[in-house]
C-alpha cells in the first residue's frame, strides 16, 4: 500500500511541500523558490524531497493560480450574457469605493468589459413566474456572436434566475450547441440567491478563471501521472475542504482564495490538538500577515470576500483577514512625521536591506537583524544575511530622522509592525463578540514566530503555540481537509409565515444534490456527513447570520432563539420582540478523508543544550548575551526561559523575557507568559 501522502502550497515567493509517512506518522519537508510555471517547482520539489510517486497515496494541493490571475488580471476572453436592460449591473456595483474619502481613486475595472456583455430578451418576476420566455432568436445570435470572437468562457446571468432558472438554463443549451467545449456558468448554478450584483460577479470570476484553472490542474495531473501517482489530485478551495478535478471545472472560482484557507486549517487542527479549541491563527510571511479565528472548534466562514474591492465572491470561504505586514514590508515616515510600517514591502526582490541586493530602505527583517534577533543566515544558509547593511538601513531610514539610538529605531519598527498586526487581531476577535484572552495564538509563517510572543503581550493572550515547521504549516493544513461542496438554495420568508416542512424539504433536495456530487467524486455514503445551517435576520436588514439547523426541521422556536443569541454575541444586541425571517438554507457536504495521524514523541527529561550564544536586543533587558537554540535538538518535554531564540529551517522563534517556552510531544512550542 502506498505510504506517503503528500501537501503542497505554492505562493508568490515559495513552494512549500510537506511529506507525512503514514506508517511511522512522521513529516519531513521541502521548500525552494516558486518557478515561473508552478508545476516545475512541484516537480522539483518532490526530486528534492526523494518522494517517489507510486509511493503516495493521497496528493493535496493549495495554490495561487486563480488568486494571481485576478490580481494581475491575466484572464481569458469572457464574455456575459445579461437579461435586456442589465448589462452594466457588474459595473455600477453598489455604487461604493473602498476609501469613501479619495474622491479619485477609482475601483478597478470590471474582468468583462462591455463590449462582450451581450444582452437577450428575457423576464423572470421575484416569485419565479416566466413573465418573457427567452428570444430563442437573439439568443442564437448572441451565441452566433461569441464564436465569432472566439471567446473562452461564458457567464449566464439574468435577473431573478435564482427564483427560476429555466430561461439561463434554455441560454446555456443554445451556446452549449454553438460553442462546444467552452465553459458555461450560468448563475443560478453558481449562487442561487437573491443580490444580483453579487450573483452576476461570482459567477463571472467563476467563468473567467475556468479555463486557468482546468488547464492548470489538467497539466499538474498529467505531470503527476507520468511519474507514477495514481489517485486523485485534491485541491484545496476556500471553504476548507478540497475539490477534485472535476468539481473544479464547474466551480473553478472556489480556488481563488486556496492559498490562504490552508494555513487558518493547519493553525485550528494544531491548537486542538494541544487541548486550545479557540485559537487564533497568525500567518506571518515575507509581504502579508493572514489572521484567522476558530471558536470552540470551528474556523469562522463567511461569504463577503473578493480578491479585487468592487467584485465579491460570494462561495463559503474561511474569515482571513489579510494586512501588509512580512519580512519585507517597509518602515517610513509618513507626511505627518510619524514612522510607518507597511503595507509597501521590499518583496523577494530586492528583498531587505540585509539581503545585499541594492534595498536601503529598513524593513521589519532588518529590524530583527539589528536587535540580534535573526542570524545571519536564513532557509539553512541559502540566505546570507548582511548585518552591517541592516544596521546601516535602521540607522538612515529611522535612527537619525528621530534620534534614537540604533537599538531603539529598531524596536520602534518592530512596536509599529506589531502594533497593526494586533489590531488585525482585534478587529477578527473583539470586534466579532470574542476575547482574545480566551484563545491561545498560533504563530507561524516564516516570521510569525518572531513576533507571536510580544502580540500576544499585548493582546494579553495566554498562550502561543508555534507549529514543529512553521514555515511550511500551510502546506501541512492541506493534509488535514476533506472533500467538501457548499450547496444553498434561496428561502425567503418571515418566520411567522416559514413552513418547517417546506425548509425540511429544500434541506433534502440540497442533499441528494450533494450525494451525487459526493459519489460523483468517488466518496461512499458511509464517509459522507450533511452539516446544515440557515441564514437569517431581523426583518428589514439585509445582512444575516447564519444559525445551526437541526435534521429534520420539525420546529421554528428553537432556530429564533439560536438567531438572537447569535446576533448578541457579533454585535452586542438582541431584539426579542423584532420578527425575524428567513434568508437563505445551507448544506456543507463533507466527504470524510483519512486524517494524517501525527506521531506523537515521549518526553525525554533532557535539559537543551544552545548551539552558540550572541548578543540579542530586549527593551527589557537592553542587549545581553542570549543563548540560541537549534530546534531539531530541543527533546519534547524540554523547557526553555525566556531570553531565548531558537532557529531552525524554516523559521526562528523569539522567546522575549518573562515567557517561558516548553516543547509538547508533537513537537510545538508552547510559550506562557510568566507570572
Amino acid at each position: 500500500m502506498p505510504a506517503l501522502r503528500v501537501a503542497v502550497a505554492i505562493g508568490g515567493t515559495f513552494t512549500d511541500i510537506c511529506i507525512f509517512d503514514q506508517d511511522s506518522g512522521r513529516i519531513r519537508i521541502a521548500k525552494l523558490a516558486t518557478t515561473p510555471d508552478p508545476i516545475d517547482g512541484v516537480i522539483t520539489g518532490l526530486e528534492d524531497g526523494h518522494v517517489d510517486l507510486t509511493d503516495v497515496a493521497l496528493f493535496t494541493h493549495g495554490t495561487t493560480v486563480a488568486t494571481n490571475a485576478l490580481i494581475t488580471r491575466r484572464l481569458p476572453r469572457t464574455a456575459m450574457v445579461c437579461t435586456a436592460g442589465f448589462r452594466d449591473v457588474l459595473e455600477i456595483r453598489r455604487a461604493n469605493k473602498d476609501d469613501i474619502w479619495d474622491t479619485y481613486k477609482d475601483v478597478a475595472p470590471p474582468y468583462v468589459p462591455r463590449r462582450d456583455r451581450l444582452t437577450v430578451p428575457e423576464r423572470v418576476d421575484a416569485a419565479g413566474k416566466v413573465v418573457t420566455p427567452l428570444d430563442e432568436d437573439a439568443a442564437r445570435e448572441v451565441a452566433r456572436i461569441l464564436k465569432k470572437r472566439g471567446v473562452a468562457a461564458v457567464a449566464v446571468c439574468f435577473m431573478n434566475a435564482y427564483a427560476n432558472p429555466a430561461n439561463e438554463q434554455r441560454m446555456k443549451a443554445v451556446l452549449a450547441d454553438a460553442l462546444p467545449g467552452v465553459p458555461l456558468s450560468i448563475s443560478s448554478e453558481i449562487l442561487p440567491e437573491i443580490f444580483e450584483h453579487e450573483r452576476f460577479s461570482t459567477t463571472v470570476v467563476n467563468a473567467a478563471l475556468s479555463p486557468v484553472v482546468v488547464d492548470y490542474t489538467t497539466r499538474l495531473g498529467a505531470r503527476l501521472a507520468d511519474a507514477g501517482y495514481r489517485s486523485d489530485l485534491l485541491l484545496l478551495h476556500t471553504g476548507g475542504g478540497v475539490m477534485t478535478p472535476t468539481g473544479v471545472k464547474e466551480f473553478a472560482g472556489r480556488l481563488a482564495g486556496s492559498g490562504i484557507a490552508a494555513g487558518a486549517i493547519a493553525s485550528r487542527h494544531i491548537a486542538g490538538q494541544c487541548g486550545f479549541p479557540n485559537s487564533i491563527g497568525l500567518d506571518m510571511g515575507g509581504t502579508s500577515c493572514d489572521v484567522s479565528l476558530a471558536y470552540e472548534g470551528q474556523s469562522r466562514v463567511t461569504k463577503d470576500w473578493y480578491i479585487e474591492f468592487g467584485y465579491p465572491i460570494r462561495f463559503p470561504s474561511i474569515e482571513v483577514l489579510t494586512i501588509g505586514a512580512g519580512g519585507g514590508s517597509l518602515a517610513w515616515v509618513d507626511e505627518a512625521g510619524g514612522l510607518r510600517n507597511g503595507p509597501q514591502s521590499a518583496g523577494a526582490n530586492p528583498g531587505p536591506a540585509c539581503y545585499g541586493r541594492g534595498n536601503t530602505v529598513p524593513t521589519n527583517t532588518d529590524a530583527n537583524v539589528t536587535l540580534g534577533r535573526l542570524g545571519t543566515e536564513l532557509a539553512g544558509g541559502s540566505i546570507r544575511l548582511d548585518a552591517a547593511k541592516a544596521r546601516e538601513a535602521v540607522g538612515r531610514g529611522v535612527a537619525e530622522p528621530f534620534k534614537l539610538g540604533l537599538e531603539e529605531a529598531a524596536d520602534a519598527i518592530l512596536r509599529v509592525a506589531n502594533a497593526n498586526m494586533a489590531d488585525a487581531v482585534r478587529l477578527i476577535s473583539i470586534s466579532r463578540g470574542y476575547d482574545p484572552r480566551d484563545f491561545a495564538l498560533v504563530a507561524f509563517g516564516g516570521a510569525g514566530a518572531l513576533h507571536g510572543a510580544d502580540i500576544a503581550q499585548e493582546l494579553a493572550i495566554p498562550v502561543v503555540i508555534v507549529p514543529p515547521f512553521p514555515g511550511i504549516t500551510s502546506a501541512m493544513g492541506c493534509l488535514l481537509v476533506d472533500v467538501q461542496h457548499d450547496l444553498a438554495a434561496s428561502y425567503l420568508k418571515p418566520a411567522a409565515e416559514a413552513d418547517p416542512a417546506e425548509i425540511e424539504a429544500a434541506f433534502l433536495a440540497l442533499e441528494r444534490e450533494a450525494v451525487e456530487r459526493l459519489a460523483h467524486e468517488g466518496v461512499a455514503t458511509a464517509d459522507t456527513v450533511m452539516q446544515r445551517t440557515i441564514d437569517m435576520m431581523y426583518q428589514g436588514q439585509w445582512r444575516s447570520l447564519a444559525v445551526p439547523a437541526p435534521s429534520p426541521i420539525t420546529s421554528l422556536a428553537a432556530l429564533t432563539e439560536a438567531f438572537h443569541q447569535n446576533h448578541e454575541r457579533e454585535y452586542n444586541f438582541r431584539r426579542d420582540d423584532a420578527p425575524v425571517g428567513f434568508f437563505r438554507v445551507n448544506l456543507k457536504a463533507v466527504g470524510v478523508v483519512p486524517k494524517a495521524e501525527f506521531a506523537k514523541s515521549p518526553a525525554t527529561g533532557a535539559e537543551p543544550a544552545p548551539k552558540t550564544h550572541r548578543t540579542v536586543w530586549f527593551r527589557e533587558t537592553g542587549g545581553a548575551e542570549t543563548p540560541v537554540y537549534w530546534r531539531p535538538d530541543l527533546p519534547a518535554g524540554a523547557r526553555l526561559s525566556g531570553p531565548a531564540v531558537v532557529e531552525q529551517l524554516d523559521s526562528t522563534t523569539v522567546v522575549p523575557p518573562g515567557f517561558s517556552a516548553e516543547i509538547d510531544g508533537w513537537l510545538n512550542i508552547i510559550l506562557r507568559q510568566e507570572g
